[in-house]
């Protein structure tokens, strides 16, 4: 196994496990927790999945493997249709899967590609495009940790 051939697999189980990170702390929560802000400021979990989905759909799924997905992003954080938890859960797990797909169809030169999209015009290459995603991915998986654990604290 080659050295990129590690990277991929290593960046790969990253985004598997912060994404199994999160499906565990979402499992628990109602549809109207998911919803839910805990603070007037802020957003809910839904909306960071929402979020995630959306972050990960475009960066890696639209702009490296160009599946054509369109981004709203300002709608990730307002929308107000409150799908069921199910339909948030599924397409956050499809954007990771796709995100695998991706990473698995990167050849030695892909990580070198140069990358700029909107929102990431600096990133450089690719490889710092899935970088900057992970990063992202643990920052919202970080922020979903501390909302539970105020609604946890709340229902108490």
């Amino acid at each position: 196994m080659t050295a990129l051939a590690d990277v991929a697999r290593d960046l790969t189980r990253y985004y598997q496990e912060a994404a199994k990170k999160i499906l565990a702390l979402v499992a628990p929560l109602s549809d109207e927790q998911l919803w839910t802000r805990p603070y007037p400021y802020g957003n809910s979990v839904g909306h960071l999945l929402l979020h995630l989905t959306g972050n990960l759909n475009f960066y890696i799924g639209a702009e490296i493997g160009g599946t054509g997905y369109v981004r709203n992003r300002p709608l990730e954080f307002t929308d107000p249709s409150r799908l069921p938890k199910d339909v948030v859960v599924r397409n956050f797990v499809n954007a990771i899967a796709t995100v695998a797909a991706v990473v698995e169809k990167q050849s030695e030169g892909d990580w070198a590609v140069p990358f700029a999209a909107k929102g990431m015009e600096n990133a450089g290459n690719r490889f710092y495009a899935f970088l900057h995603c992970a990063g992202h991915l643990s920052h919202h998986t970080g922020q979903i940790m501390y909302l539970c654990n105020e609604m946890e604290k709340q229902n108490r």
